[in-house]
């Protein structure tokens, strides 16, 4: 059964404070939103994504790896406004089930989303967690205590909030078509007649709300962050050709590369960097030389099957940093456009990729103009 996730992040968020709405401000690296988005991005078999914003936001989320292939669609005055759109989006091609997510909630994990989705998965019409309230309530007057709460049974709600599509929708435009609000899609979903079933929450996944939620939610990032680093090398030698390609650009010269695909010293040692990260082995694991069908083939291929493999297992790429060796061809006249290839394949920024070049002055295979290495570095983090 297909599942859809929709991100909504369409709110102006001000009683966080800063110059943009709190789903854009910085969280470490990157805007909270991004967090968010990354989460569920790293879920092969969830799509579509659903990215719900206020208009004024598109070109920055146009600008976010994480939003790559994520379909953007406009919110409306309220948040239910917003979840309705963006069911309304989806409603010509349903999914069987759709996760609803609070865009400033950036520390969501891929085990809370699972749990949501084994419920729905069960045969729940709807499941959401909620995490049970262990302080004391107080009932307050003139500010003053009034009274004391029973919190026996009560659980405080959290995203992601997971439904059978089609009623849902149904209970949306149900609830548009009267003129109401709802805080949640849970009270949407109970209004119509759904019965929703609590996952146990998690603690870390807090919603940003004022400055102190920013401090907060840095101290999680910072305690729970995991960071892998690998390293790639890689040697081809020069034989026929009036080219080179590398890091997917062809430089002229008066020698090709010999090599079994394309030859791209670069991204081989790149690739490799990243499934050693990852302890997946290196390219001739995934493409084995032995194979006809890697014959020639453009070694991007190679470099974005370890890209996909990176957000596959819950990270993102950190940064990278590859450094060629070679007396000839020169490498810095072509730097910045490699650079720029690179960042397309990866979806990085281009001051998360490095590009650079060596000698070995005038020692070895290279010294000898026999060949070129390459030496790849790649940081990557998680969540």
């Amino acid at each position: 059964m297909t599942t859809a996730a929709v991100i909504v992040a369409a709110g102006r968020g001000t009683r966080a404070g800063g110059p943009l709405p709190k789903q854009w401000q910085a969280l470490g690296a990157r805007p909270v939103v991004a967090h968010a988005l990354g989460a569920f991005r790293a879920l092969p078999d969830l799509a579509p994504l659903v990215l719900v914003l206020h208009p004024d936001d598109f070109a920055r989320a146009r600008a976010l790896p994480e939003a790559a292939g994520a379909r953007l669609v406009s919110g409306g005055a309220t948040r239910a406004d917003s979840v309705l759109a963006a069911l309304e989006a989806l409603a010509a091609d349903p999914p069987a089930h759709v996760l609803i997510h609070d865009g400033a909630r950036p520390l969501v994990s891929a085990e809370l989303i699972g749990r949501v989705r084994a419920a729905l998965a069960e045969g729940a019409e709807a499941a959401a967690p909620g995490l049970p309230v262990t302080d004391a309530l107080w009932r307050v007057e003139g500010g003053r205590v009034a009274g004391i709460a029973d919190r026996s049974g009560l659980v405080a709600a959290q995203t992601p909030q997971g439904f059978a599509f089609a009623p849902l929708l149904d209970a949306h435009r149900a609830r548009s078509a009267a003129g109401q609000d709802a805080p949640d899609d849970v009270a949407v979903a109970r209004a119509a007649g759904m019965q929703v079933t609590v996952v146990p929450g998690e603690a870390r996944n807090l919603k940003i709300t004022t400055a102190g939620d920013f401090l907060r939610a840095i101290r999680e990032l910072e305690g729970g962050m995991e960071v892998r680093t690998g390293t790639g090398f890689d040697v081809h030698a020069f034989g026929p050709g009036d080219h080179v390609v590398l890091c997917g650009v062809a430089v002229p010269h008066e020698r090709g590369l010999v090599g079994h695909s394309d030859a791209d010293v670069g991204l081989h040692a790149l690739a490799d960097a990243l499934y050693g990260a990852l302890a997946e082995g290196d390219i001739g694991r995934h493409f084995p030389p032995s194979d006809p069908q890697w014959k020639g083939a453009a070694s991007e291929i190679f470099l974005a099957h370890a890209a996909a493999r990176v957000r596959a297992r819950g990270f993102r790429i950190a940064g990278i940093d590859l450094t060629l060796v070679c007396e000839r061809p020169k490498i810095a006249p072509h730097a910045p456009v490699m650079i720029a290839r690179i960042g397309a394949i990866l979806g990085l920024d281009r001051d998360r990729v490095s590009v650079k070049a060596t000698t070995s002055e005038r020692l070895g295979f290279t010294g000898r103009e026999e060949g070129i290495a390459a030496l790849a570095t790649a940081t990557l983090v998680a969540p």
